[in-house]
């Protein structure tokens, strides 16, 4: 059989319906697996099928009816099989039912030629239903709480960022109200990410993944809660130290990702001055890691919900005013100006002008040099700010110790920023 018989002969759609019948068999392959599932291979198979011919027919005929019908048969027939049953502790089978409207649909769009979105929300189905415990263990593991963050980072994008101006106002055009919430998003959701995870592995796996997560969601709050901890008691010290590196040091990771996001094209200069510094710094904490006692207690950090309205509105507001004196004393002062704000600001948060400096590249109000040059000042102004800390809440010793790993760190940006800018 020739190719161009399958592209102008009869058998021209028989791509479509191969397609159908590889996510039917895929989607049956895990539904066979279940014992209690009344669809297999066979049925979902026979589904997708279904749907590219319901589709096909419903084109051909001009009457969406024909396409809604197949639907609402596959549904009332998988809900009829599912209620003959008597035994109550049998599974009721909304998992399977929801499995083959979905596979019916997948099966339609594959017809109306989205065949890559319909393997790829196949793909997305099967991994949904292979995964039950997982899942379920996921959601015994988040509380309240953790659901009221999800639903607020939810409400902070999807309701208040797109009734906001995209516009520009105010003296040097830095306030637009849009950009400065898609900025809230951005780090929100980063530190969503690392919240949620952090809750959902508690103290299980030990200093090296508490302190990603915790640099994930604020280093700074990590860096308070175990130097803290270690001042009450001193045997603490080698795991406050390891936790402390390693959450600064996800800062670099951090603002990569941010960078990737915001400024992708700033990335090929400021990729090396970041990874210096995560390379030097990587060696004074493994080696710190390498004598920790793996017995002893982990607490977690206190960190606050980042998904808050009080708490995005606050860093809008900072990353804001940030954005105005960076771009005030940059027109007055030129490149001292903005330099001498991300000593101050960087103290305190590092992303605001992290975000500004990015904000004002892409606008090409800075060159590249001078935006890795703000950020790179921006952390090393971080880095002393904690250091402070661990020095007045930890005591001389931690801070000893964690300024070994801190000026490494901080030597290889310096080194890095010597050598590639």
């Amino acid at each position: 059989m020739d190719i161009e018989f399958l592209q102008g002969g009869k058998l021209e759609n028989l791509p479509h319906f191969a397609t159908s019948l590889a996510i039917g068999l895929l989607i049956g392959l895990e539904r066979e697996r279940s014992p209690s599932a009344r669809a297999g291979l066979r049925t979902f198979a026979l589904v997708a099928l279904f749907g590219t011919l319901a589709a096909k027919l419903s084109e051909k005929t001009d009457s969406p009816w024909l396409l809604l019908g197949g639907l609402l048969i596959v549904g009332f027939m998988t809900i009829a099989a599912y209620s003959r049953t008597k035994d109550e502790t049998a599974d009721p089978g909304t998992t399977t039912v929801a499995a083959i409207i979905v596979c019916y649909s997948l099966g339609a769009i594959v017809w109306y030629g989205e065949s890559m979105l319909a393997i790829m929300l196949a793909i997305i189905t099967t991994i949904l239903l292979y995964f039950k415990a997982e899942l379920h263990g996921i959601t015994q593991n988040l509380d309240r709480r953790d659901l009221i963050s999800i639903l607020q980072f939810a409400v902070l994008t999807f309701i208040i960022l797109p009734i906001l101006p995209d516009k520009s106002f105010g003296p040097y055009n830095t306030f637009n109200p849009y950009q400065i919430w898609l900025m809230v998003v951005l780090i929100s959701g980063v530190s969503l990410a690392g919240y949620v995870a952090l809750r959902l592995v508690g103290k299980r796996y030990g200093a090296v993944l508490l302190g990603s997560l915790g640099g994930l969601v604020s280093s700074t709050a990590t860096t308070l809660v175990y130097a803290r901890h270690s001042k009450y008691n001193p045997g603490f010290a080698q795991l406050a130290v390891v936790v402390i590196l390693i959450a600064n040091l996800i800062v670099l990771v951090r603002i990569t990702i941010v960078s990737a996001v915001v400024s992708p094209s700033i990335l090929p200069q400021l990729l090396p001055i970041l990874g210096g510094g995560l390379l030097f710094g990587l060696g004074t904490t493994v080696y710190w890691w390498q004598r920790l006692n793996q017995q002893t207690e982990i607490p977690m950090p206190e960190i606050s919900n980042p998904t808050e309205i009080r708490t995005a509105a606050s860093f809008g507001l900072l990353y804001a005013v940030v954005l105005f004196f960076a771009a005030w004393l940059s027109d007055i002062a030129g490149n001292s100006g903005l330099y001498a704000v991300a000593l101050i600001s960087g103290m305190t948060d590092v992303d605001a002008i992290t975000l500004t400096s990015l904000h004002l590249f892409e606008q090409g109000k800075l060159e590249s040099i001078e935006t890795v040059t703000t950020i790179t000042l921006g952390i090393l102004s971080n880095m002393g700010f904690k250091l402070g800390l661990i020095f007045f809440l930890g005591g001389s010793l931690l801070a000893k110790q964690c300024a070994l790993g801190m000026l490494a760190t901080g030597g290889g940006i310096g080194l890095a920023l010597l050598l590639f800018v």
